[in-house]
């Protein structure tokens, strides 16, 4: 009986071709998780996508629910996307100088996130977290800063502390290379769990900067604030003169058209985005009220540079889809197909009799092998069989549907998937429901 365990031979391109990346690139992949690790087998080396789908090199397609691991929105090689890159292009790549098309997307960041008086443009979400916390310490003058176990913020040397997501896909504990002293400074609590955040302010009382989280956590899949829980975090800063900075960089217009703090009514000191706003190229941004976003340079001390900060491909890309989601009933269709979708898995795993957990907030998504209540924390989310999710993972991909290549990863919709793509994604999901059932 076939269990999915491992590609078929007609995967031989991409063999080839991770073959000869692995003498030139370290793993073969220039981002762990590309590496296949967390479900075994030959990564698949992609040639082209549009709309819903990708082509590998093998010439197979799949409907696709990483999407460039969120960014995709719209779609691959959206029209209107890709005509505002190509008019870009044409007028020049790069500039090293402000542009108009920086005001532009900063003012429609600002119209849509409910924190957001100023933006700072960056080339990567790693870039808009580490400034973020460079931004904190500056305004309160103080050294610690703290995160959550599970929550991924970039891999600057200060955050990458049980960091969820690649780490946790690869297995280490956190990364050689990170020195104790950068890491001193990072405080860890349990996501979720205020007490554990009331109890290193009570040691710390007068030394934390800032609290960084996910909003709704997406690297360790999809996992939902509680009740209570983002609006104690405020409470907690606001007394205790620290700074809250939500991590949007998935979030970002992926869970509400505001973010998490628009979904949840909770309002940061400092947002981090990405993803979205580049539309599929290299972006990062970090924004807050005026009075904080101007300690940074020029205005204020606390310096940030980037020669490729702001550049006109990333902007006219974000920009193009941040109008195309503000059109009217565009939310509304997305909402309401990535419900379809998960509810359709759902009901397929339950016809079945295999135990899964499901996850959505907005177009993000996760399915947990599991049984019992949805994950709220990264030790609930190990408590996930990773050998089931590899199987169910490769089972998809014979059935030509493409999922993130990690139990810790969140799934993503898109404009482009249609009823009739997700009709046919929970017809392949029943049948390899099916076969998990018999093997």
């Amino acid at each position: 009986m076939m269990t999915f365990s491992a590609p078929s031979p007609s995967f031989s391109t991409s063999q080839v071709l991770y073959d000869r990346a692995r003498r030139v690139i370290p793993g073969g992949v220039n981002s762990p998780v590309r590496a296949f690790r967390g479900v075994g087998g030959t990564p698949l080396f992609i040639e082209r996508g549009a709309g819903p789908y990708i082509w590998d090199a093998d010439g197979h397609q799949y409907i696709d629910y990483v999407l460039s691991w969120g960014p995709l929105i719209l779609g691959h090689a959206h029209p209107e996307v890709v005509d505002a890159v190509k008019r870009a292009a044409e007028q020049g790549t790069s500039f090293g100088a402000p542009t108009r098309l920086e005001i532009e997307l900063a003012e429609m960041v600002i119209e849509m996130v409910p924190s957001v008086e100023m933006v700072r443009f960056v080339n990567s979400g790693t870039e808009a977290t580490m400034s973020a916390l460079r931004l904190a310490r500056a305004v309160t003058g103080r050294p610690k800063i703290i995160k959550f176990e599970g929550c991924y913020h970039g891999h600057a040397d200060a955050l990458l502390v049980r960091a969820g997501s690649g780490v946790a896909t690869l297995g280490l504990p956190d990364s050689p290379g990170v020195t104790h002293g950068t890491t001193q400074d990072t405080l860890v609590a349990r996501y979720n769990d205020l007490d554990s955040v009331k109890a290193l302010f009570d040691r710390y009382p007068d030394e934390i900067a800032g609290i960084i989280v996910e909003p709704v956590g997406g690297n360790m899949g999809v996992v939902p604030p509680v009740p209570g829980f983002l609006e104690g975090l405020r409470a907690l800063c606001d007394r205790y003169g620290a700074l809250l900075i939500f991590d949007e960089v998935m979030t970002g217009f992926r869970v509400h058209l505001g973010g998490a703090q628009a979904l949840y009514h909770v309002q940061p000191d400092i947002t981090t985005l990405g993803k979205v706003i580049g539309g599929g190229l290299p972006v990062g941004a970090y924004a807050g009220p005026r009075q904080i976003m101007e300690h940074v340079a020029p205005v204020g001390a606390m310096y940030q540079a980037g020669t490729l900060s702001g550049n006109p491909l990333a902007m006219s890309a974000g920009l193009a889809t941040l109008r195309i989601l503000r059109e009217p009933g565009v939310w509304d269709t997305l909402v309401a197909q990535a419900e379809r979708l998960t509810q359709g898995i759902g009901q397929a795993a339950q016809d079945a009799g295999v135990p899964v957990v499901q996850t959505r907030v907005g177009t993000m998504f996760s399915l947990f092998f599991m049984d019992g209540d949805a994950p709220t924390s990264w030790d609930d989310v190990k408590r996930a069989h990773t050998e089931k999710y590899a199987r169910w993972f490769w089972g998809m991909i014979e059935q030509g549907v493409y999922f993130a290549p990690s139990q810790f990863e969140a799934g993503f919709i898109s404009l482009a998937h249609d009823d009739d793509v997700i009709d046919r994604t929970i017809a392949a999901a029943q049948k390899v429901f099916r076969i998990l059932r018999d093997a």
